[in-house]
């Protein structure tokens, strides 16, 4: 009797144990589980909605430009005040590219090359050319015109391209025609004595009329155009160098450098920037 009971008592205990085996896997959740793969796919997948960051600028929403207006056909007034020329267009497409309202900062040349490199204006064009010196507190873009300077005299005068060392020679100051023309003869200038700085190529065209200086070194373009408005005046046969123009912004600003040079590139492949070249400078 005594070995019924304790049967009977271990067949109720297995029961029980088994019931509440049953009530517990009928009551959990499966905890999903991801496989190896999907768990790469997520971690690689492209988060949505990021956008580039905003360029930084001297005024937000404006890209402000230094120049020098005295520069045809680069830069120059036009007849209602405002701001022309085949570096002003220029500037006004890459600011639209990068989604940026132009504004042109006038000023004199040696000026326009600081306020860049201040930061007081986010860019500087105005026929500017790259050297070592420039190197040393702006970083440029790639080229985007061919500029070739010359050399203006008055009708009969005795100057030559082989007699330039002999003479007075005006320049625009802070130019690489200054910067050239005023080095030493040992490294192919013709020295300090030789050569006088101006505010901007209508100044030094005016000392040349007046009889303050011999001739006048400055870019081809605006050389034309100052021989056609000033009777008396002509170019000497020949160049005198011939350089690259390139967009100049404060030194280390690499994200701007980078924008302007993605924008530019775009420009130059479609065919804009040859277009406003060829809009202020016909073919011959």
């Amino acid at each position: 009797m005594k070995a019924m009971k304790k049967l009977t008592a271990l067949l109720l205990a297995l029961v029980m144990a088994l019931a509440l085996c049953a009530c517990s896997n009928q009551g959990d959740t499966p905890t999903p589980t991801t496989t190896p793969s999907e768990a790469a796919e997520e971690s690689t997948a492209p988060s949505q909605g990021a956008e580039p960051a905003a360029l930084t600028t001297a005024e937000e929403g404006k890209l402000h430009m230094a120049t020098n207006a005295a520069f045809p056909p680069y830069e120059m007034l036009a007849d209602d005040g405002s701001f022309e020329g085949i570096d002003v267009e220029v500037a006004a497409e890459i600011a639209k590219k990068l989604g940026l309202e132009l504004v042109v900062d006038d000023m004199d040349f040696t000026a326009a090359l600081t306020a860049a490199a201040n930061g007081q204006s986010d860019i500087v064009m105005a026929g500017v050319t790259v050297n070592k010196e420039r190197q040393q507190t702006l970083d440029f873009t790639d080229s985007y015109a061919t500029g070739v300077q010359v050399v203006i005299v008055k009708e009969g005068s005795d100057v030559t391209m082989d007699n330039l060392g002999e003479k007075m020679i005006g320049t625009q100051k802070g130019t690489t025609g200054y910067i050239y023309a005023s080095d030493t003869p040992e490294n192919g200038g013709y020295g300090e004595d030789h050569v006088i700085g101006y505010d901007n190529g209508a100044v030094a065209v005016e000392a040349l009329k007046g009889g303050q200086i011999d001739c006048v070194i400055i870019d081809n373009e605006p050389a034309k155009a100052y021989v056609a408005a000033n009777e008396g005046l002509t170019l000497l046969e020949g160049t005198w160098v011939t350089e690259n123009y390139a967009i100049g912004v404060k030194k280390g600003n690499t994200q701007l450098v980078d924008a302007v040079n993605a924008a530019l590139k775009e420009l130059i492949e479609d065919g804009t920037v040859q277009r406003i070249i060829d809009k202020y400078i016909p073919a011959e």
